[in-house]
């Protein structure tokens, strides 16, 4: 049985462009660096940068990565637009919450959530 989530690998095809939108685009903390792997504090998870290899090609689907932003998701989505991240179909509604999807810089899918209003 699996406790937690210890760290979420990400590939990346560009280390400095991929670091530099997680530390300045999502304001997180690159608590360890290299140019193969890098490390960032997303709260009570690590996100590891892991450069891809020369020959290996982008995946189709994948593993999402979802923040829960401070100060409201329609704020987040604003601020994150103006550092010129697209989202990808704007903020969605649903019974679950709502969610707002977006790609990190190297094509990653990544989307800002928040719980469902009581």
């Amino acid at each position: 049985m699996a406790k937690s989530v210890a760290t979420v690998w990400v590939p990346v095809d560009d280390m400095d462009r991929a670091k530099s939108f997680y530390a300045d685009t999502l304001q997180l903390q690159v608590t360890k660096e290299t140019p193969d792997w890098s490390e960032i504090d997303a709260g009570n998870l690590t996100i590891g940068l892991n450069a891809r290899e020369e020959t290996s090609g982008h995946a189709e689907g994948g593993a999402v990565i979802t923040f829960t932003p401070e100060g409201g998701l329609e704020a987040e989505v604003e601020r994150l637009e103006a550092e010129g991240v697209t989202f990808l179909g704007g903020i969605s509604d649903h019974p679950w919450g709502r969610i707002a999807p977006f790609r990190d810089s190297e094509g990653n899918d990544l989307q800002l959530y928040a719980p469902p209003a009581d």
